[in-house]
């Protein structure tokens, strides 16, 4: 159901459809053949879904709203899909007074007229609702300017993965800002912070209740996972696995809201650069961050300001206790600051790690500036290194505003600290962006997070170094596993100075088909990690070929991808990527493309879920997109794991080589609905359109006119078991 929006826009040039409007639920009418000055043109005005989870059960409301702004009149079949373990309560659609109830057909029902509409309209997405019911209601006359509301209710029993809930809600694709998703829990005081692996999310509790927003666009499939709360802490382990393969985890830890409990005592130490470039309104933006971290201070915590420009001013020497009057004084500190000088950013990071942290509390250190350094010390791998042998026990974070930063000291800074790199692009919020690292900073949970046992064998986890955890976010490990095994995933961690250990219940099978957004989701965090790693110690041909493949299996785009989306022969414009022996040298690595490249970097280690993995993979791609020839911009798409490039009017999955030997299925042939039915995940990159070649382990898939239509006995199952990945 994810990939609606291919099967709508043909519906759309029938009834004239605006594309951006789509939907789960559409409209197909009887007859496609009327007169032009008959032609209605209905549009989707409303889409809303509210789901109220009520113990082990989800009742679901769809309301949705067609205006027909043509000048014809509009009718047809309203046609809705319902996911296989939903049981439907009731359909409405209102014809004045009268109220118009839809029938409910079965799978085998509904696997006819998807294949019917397949068929007729030459469009593969449709074939994503294969397996699923469908609710079919008869639209009466929508005349032209009238608008029609259709209401439909099902209830769906929430299925259960170890300690917590999982709700699953197939949006399909409703066009920017046109679709809205809401969830209310009753009785949230038994669930931990819920998480999407799919989606970003919002929660808001009241009297005993909470609401989730899922963040707007909302497309695809929407995966929720409800992890009840165990102590202070909530865990939820979900696997993905095809035969023959290692398979692939993603262990979710979820302390409670911020706010509930007590935590461990911070020493918060905030570095802020003043040199000349910070002027204006960096200046005032970086002040206001200042402000809205001592504003953030709670009576156990003490902090440190820390300014450089020539020279490094402190507020105080120490660590100053977060009281009423020190508070105060640091504001006044904070408002004298001036830009002026050079960057000393050298004897800024040698006095933040001056003051010996105290054992029982959790020392913090957030660096921001925006240049390189220009006095002192200006080698950034020697500032880095002097850095790295002091840090201890001290979580670094740093903040990069502009092109002119140096990458490679503030991504080494953030890694040998063990905490993070933020890239501010100029022109963006400043504050903003500092506010947001210092939310996270603001209650720390589990600090000293390992894994201690599990039933099976960790490989390639992502991070590889478990970042601590604070109160109201979620921590998403991602790894790779071999075996099987069913037992706990055992978690040691420190909390307010105490060594705890907690289980999280896990079974791991060498086949499970579900959760198939996990392999993009972990492919990159990957790269991300692999890139950054890059940058750091120097590329080796082994660490090349890693992302290459990685990027080449999952469809995410880098330095060491990009040209196989070229014209042969053809470098990717402006694409550096790393040289393939040493390090680029550190002083080499400022300026655009290694503000970008470190970004995405960060952005894409740093995905907690599939759509913030699209997202940065998307930037990417849209960064690294180069002219194709004299043809203009290549045509690159994305889908179901795949790169895939126009080349020749053939969409061409860049992993396919010219020496594989090819099977050619004809489109909307008998061979092809048993391929797709055999192979469902094809048919996102069967949906971008046909001919299409998909690259396989012994052979390629081409789809195009001409090709078989009918397997013959046991052909199927050769060609899949050749085909395989």
């Amino acid at each position: 159901m994810r990939r609606l929006a291919r099967v709508v826009p043909v519906l759309a040039a029938v009834l004239g459809f605006p594309t951006a409007l789509l939907g789960q639920g559409w409209i197909e009418p009887p007859d496609v053949r009327l007169p032009p000055p008959s032609q209605p043109r209905l549009i989707r005005v409303e889409s809303q879904v509210r789901a109220v989870v009520d113990g082990r059960v989800a009742r679901f409301e769809v309301l949705e709203r067609f205006r027909n702004t043509g000048s014809g009149i509009a009718e047809g079949n309203y046609l809705y899909p319902l996911p296989g373990e939903a049981v439907f309560s009731d359909f409405s659609l209102f014809q004045g007074e009268q109220e118009i109830k839809g029938e409910m057909m079965n799978a085998e029902q509904a696997r006819t007229i998807y294949e019917g509409i397949v068929r007729r309209l030459k469009d593969p997405a449709l074939l994503t609702l294969v397996g699923h019911g469908l609710i079919r209601a008869q639209v009466f006359p929508v005349q032209p300017g009238e608008t029609r509301t259709v209401i439909l209710r099902y209830t769906q029993l929430l299925g259960r993965d170890g300690d917590a809930l999982r709700l699953r809600f197939a949006a399909g694709d409703r066009g920017e800002g046109n679709g809205s998703l809401a969830i209310d829990v009753r009785g949230a005081a038994q669930f931990a912070t819920p998480y999407s692996p799919t989606h970003a999310i919002t929660e808001d509790r009241r009297d005993g209740n909470m609401r989730i927003t899922v963040t707007p666009p909302v497309r695809g499939d929407v995966d929720l996972v409800l992890p009840f709360r165990r102590g202070l802490v909530g865990g939820t382990v979900l696997t993905h696995a095809d035969p023959g393969e290692d398979g692939f985890a993603l262990l979710f830890l979820s302390p409670p809201p911020s706010g509930e409990t007590e935590s461990l005592g911070r020493d918060l130490t905030l570095v802020v650069d003043v040199s000349g470039s910070m002027s204006g309104e960096k200046m005032d933006q970086a002040k206001q961050a200042l402000r809205q971290a001592l504003s953030s201070l709670r009576s156990t915590d003490r902090f440190r300001l820390i300014a450089f420009g020539n020279a490094v001013r402190q507020f105080r020497e120490g660590f100053t206790p977060a009281t009423a009057g020190g508070l105060a004084e640091a504001r006044a500190f904070v408002d004298g600051l001036a830009a002026n000088g050079g960057t000393n950013l050298s004897g800024a990071v040698e006095a933040a790690l001056a003051e010996r942290p105290a054992t029982e509390r959790l020392s913090l250190i957030l660096l921001l500036t925006d240049g390189i350094p220009t006095v002192g010390e200006q080698g950034p791998d020697r500032i880095a290194a002097a850095a790295a042998s002091r840090i201890g026990v001290s979580r670094i974070f740093t903040v990069g505003v502009g092109h002119d930063v140096n990458t490679y000291l503030l991504d080494r800074l953030a890694v040998d600290g063990r905490g993070s790199a933020t890239y501010v692009a100029p022109g963006t919020d400043v504050s903003g962006a500092v506010g947001g690292v210092l939310n996270r900073l603001s209650r720390p949970a589990l600090v000293d997070l390992r894994i201690v046992d599990c039933p099976v064998t960790f490989l390639e986890q992502a991070p590889a170094t478990i970042p601590d955890l604070f109160f109201g976010e979620e921590l998403v490990i991602l790894a790779r596993y071999r075996g099987e095994g069913t037992g706990p995933i055992v978690i040691e961690g420190s909390r307010n100075g105490r060594r705890e250990r907690f289980s999280i219940p896990a079974v791991f099978s060498r086949r499970e088909r579900d959760n198939e957004y996990l392999p993009p989701l972990w492919a990159a965090r990957r790269v991300g990690e692999l890139t950054r790693q890059i940058r750091l110690e120097g590329a080796s041909p082994q660490l090349i070929a890693r992302v290459r493949d990685l990027g080449l299996r999952y469809g995410i785009l880098t330095e060491y991808t990009s040209y196989l989306v070229q014209e042969p022969g053809v470098t990717a414009e402006g694409i550096q990527p790393m040289p393939a022996t040493g390090p680029r040298r550190a002083q080499e690595m400022t300026g655009t493309l290694a503000f970008d490249a470190a970004k995405a970097s960060a952005s894409m280690a740093g995905s907690g879920s599939l759509q913030a993995a699209n997202s940065a993979v998307e930037r990417r791609l849209d960064d690294m997109r180069s002219p194709a020839g004299r043809g203009g911009e290549r045509q690159v798409r994305r889908a179901g794991g795949r790169l895939l490039v126009l080349r020749d009017s053939v969409w061409t999955d860049v992993g396919a080589r010219d020496s594989l030997e090819s099977k050619t299925v004809a489109p909307f042939s008998s061979a092809y609905f048993a391929l797709v039915a055999a192979r469902p995940d094809l048919k996102a990159a069967l949906a971008v359109g046909h001919p299409i070649v998909l690259a396989g382990r012994g052979i390629a898939l081409k789809v195009a006119d001409g090709g078989i239509t009918s397997w013959g006995t046991g052909e199927l199952e050769r060609f899949l078991q050749e085909f395989g990945r």
